[in-house]
């Protein structure tokens, strides 16, 4: 059964920080590449960031460049999306998504982020 847990979310203050994970279970984490998502009311999901399986190559959409890191880790199955400098803009519920193309494109349940004062 395939897994994809998020944690990290809540309500920071602007200029703060959080750390999303993403623990993964019911298939070969190493070979999908990792994704961010994250959707705020009113809005479309929006990709935030990718990181391959392979060579680890990681993109950004322009508003998070700079400020979020995404990172995994294959040995505790397990992706991060390290996010600075947030701002009112950031909020949204974050969703992890797993993708390999044919075999299987897998999503978790989100978490909430939310920045205000």
């Amino acid at each position: 059964q395939v897994q994809l847990v998020e944690s990290g979310g809540g309500l920071v203050q602007p200029g703060g920080s959080l750390r999303l994970s993403c623990a993964a279970s019911g298939f070969t984490f190493s070979t999908y590449a990792m994704n961010w998502y994250r959707q705020a009311p009113g809005k479309e999901r929006e990709l935030v960031a990718t990181i391959t399986s392979s060579t680890g190559w990681t993109n950004y959409a322009d508003s998070v460049k700079g400020r979020f890191t995404i990172s995994r880790d294959n040995a505790k199955n397990t992706v991060y999306l390290q996010m600075n400098s947030l701002n009112s803009e950031d909020t949204a519920v974050y969703y992890c998504n797993a993708y390999r193309s044919a075999y299987g494109n897998f999503w978790g349940q989100g978490t909430q982020v939310t920045v205000s004062s």
